[in-house]
């Protein structure tokens, strides 16, 4: 478990499910994401998400507010998606409920995502990607200090045609 001023970053758990699932079938949510999800979708990406963390030590963790125990997304690290350029790489997202954006959680999640990937892990870098559109996200990545790959844009091989080109971002160990 994580534990930031605001926020716990910790394991899935079966009451997240209805909670993640509302997010993931919000319009809006996904707008940069993909199709949205079904019940039965969503309980295979948490499923994975716990394989992460019991194979690798880390996932796209659930983000729980401290305060009240509110699920607010998920933030957090995987193994890099395969057949795109950051399938060797740790990769860093997230993805929060509409009702918790612009308050600051995304980025408080993030860098203590990352602050645990140096601590924990001996990867040399970090990547992260989205669509060109979705400039809250790779804008909070260049936030966070993540530079954007020059030549790095891909088409992601499970990302439907709206949602290509992705763009790649990167951050390297701290010195």
């Amino acid at each position: 478990m994580i534990e930031t001023q605001r926020l716990l970053l910790r394991r899935w758990e079966d009451r997240d499910r209805p909670i993640f699932h509302a997010h993931c079938s919000d319009p809006e949510v996904m707008r940069y994401l993909g199709p949205l999800l079904d019940r039965a979708e969503t309980d295979v990406l948490l499923d994975r998400q716990n394989g992460f963390i019991d194979s690798h030590g880390y996932s796209f963790w659930a983000v729980e507010r401290r305060e009240d125990g509110a699920l607010l997304g998920f933030c957090g690290l995987k193994p890099g998606a395969p057949d795109t350029p950051i399938e060797h790489d740790i990769e860093i997202g997230w993805r929060f409920g509409r009702d918790y954006w612009g308050q600051g959680y995304a980025r408080e999640a993030a860098q203590a995502s990352l602050d645990w990937g140096w601590a924990n892990t001996d990867a040399p870098l970090i990547s992260a990607i989205t669509v060109q559109g979705n400039t809250a996200s790779w804008g909070l990545m260049e936030r966070l200090g993540m530079t954007r790959v020059v030549g790095g844009d891909f088409d992601h091989p499970k990302a439907a045609p709206p949602l290509n080109p992705h763009i790649l971002y990167r951050i390297g160990r701290p010195a």
